[in-house]
């Protein structure tokens, strides 16, 4: 697997409540609900666009663990129990980079679908 991203340092901070990555180019501090709703697991993005779900309910998720996968990504352990997103340094130097927009455009998804941070559903 091709990567152009390598991270120096992944570190979690606030008890789990946010990873913070650094590369040569920015360090990312990325918060534990950004990235259990954007995990790359089947289970969020589904198969096909038309799959993908979108997550409420997990404002105050706490990343429990942070485990290698081989030289290229990381599998994140979730208090909720969700653990099958692998983050790959490429993806994870995306979420942090593109972070502003694609918090955006889920905080309108839950609005269109009258979820919330809170709640899985209303």
């Amino acid at each position: 697997m091709s990567t152009q991203n390598w991270p120096i340092e992944l570190r979690l901070k606030d008890g789990g409540r946010a990873l913070s990555v650094a590369y040569d180019d920015a360090t990312f501090d990325l918060p534990a609900e950004y990235l259990r709703v954007t995990s790359p697991s089947a289970e969020v993005q589904g198969h096909t666009a038309a799959e993908k779900r979108t997550v409420g309910g997990k404002r105050n998720v706490v990343i429990t663990a942070v485990e290698p996968v081989g030289h290229y990504a990381v599998k994140l352990v979730f208090d909720d129990g969700h653990d099958s997103g692998l983050f790959t340094w490429d993806y994870l130097h995306e979420l942090g980079a593109d972070r502003e927009a694609k918090w955006a455009h889920y905080l309108g998804e839950l609005d269109a679908k009258k979820m919330s941070r809170d709640y899985p559903s209303l």
